[in-house]
């Protein structure tokens, strides 16, 4: 069987790669799950693959936990779709989009053809190059809330001690009466 070495680099840290070794009868899927194991990030979150040109442009999208409207338009599932059937070229190149709401791009690039080693299990990463960025997971997003609620509290407890009153929404120029002056009173 014929395994693919994939190099998935990140379009803004291109000094950070991971080198994957997949079985050609493997899915987008499992390549998905893969590139974020190497680099520490949840699997789950919506994803695409676009099978790409030289130049990076996006083609065919192949999707994870696609939106309703994706999948009104029949977008290509991870879970079917096996690597062999979109590889045409010996250096197929393909766009990936890691988690839309907080998207990492990847360059994802097929640079070796191989035979499978007995005794070697499949996937595996092949070559591990610098620390991926740090990626806003949920939980790592519920402790930046909390931070954002304690600054709140802070924040109240200052005003308090400085003889305000959080809860008070006033405006100093809401006042119609003591902002509108005429001539007569001196006004402005």
């Amino acid at each position: 069987m014929a395994v693919y070495r994939f190099r998935a680099t990140f379009e803004d840290y291109e000094d950070v790669y991971r080198e994957i070794d997949m079985p050609s009868k493997s899915t987008f899927l499992e390549l998905h799950e893969q590139i974020q194991k190497s680099v520490g990030y949840e699997v789950e979150r919506p994803s695409s693959f676009y099978v790409s040109n030289d130049q990076w442009k996006k083609g065919t999208e192949i999707a994870y936990l696609p939106n309703d409207r994706k999948k009104n338009s029949q977008v290509l599932l991870m879970e079917g779709i096996r690597l062999s059937k979109f590889i045409d070229d010996p250096h197929q190149k393909f766009y990936y989009i890691y988690d839309f709401d907080r998207p990492y791009d990847f360059h994802v690039e097929l640079v070796r053809i191989l035979k499978e080693e007995e005794g070697k299990e499949y996937p595996a990463v092949f070559r591990s190059v610098g620390d991926a960025p740090k990626s806003l997971s949920a939980a790592n997003l519920a402790l930046l809330e909390e931070d954002v609620d304690d600054d709140d509290e802070q924040s109240d407890e200052n005003a308090e001690e400085y003889g305000v009153d959080p809860e008070d929404d006033f405006d100093l120029f809401d006042d119609q009466e003591g902002s509108e002056r005429s001539s007569d009173d001196g006004g402005y």
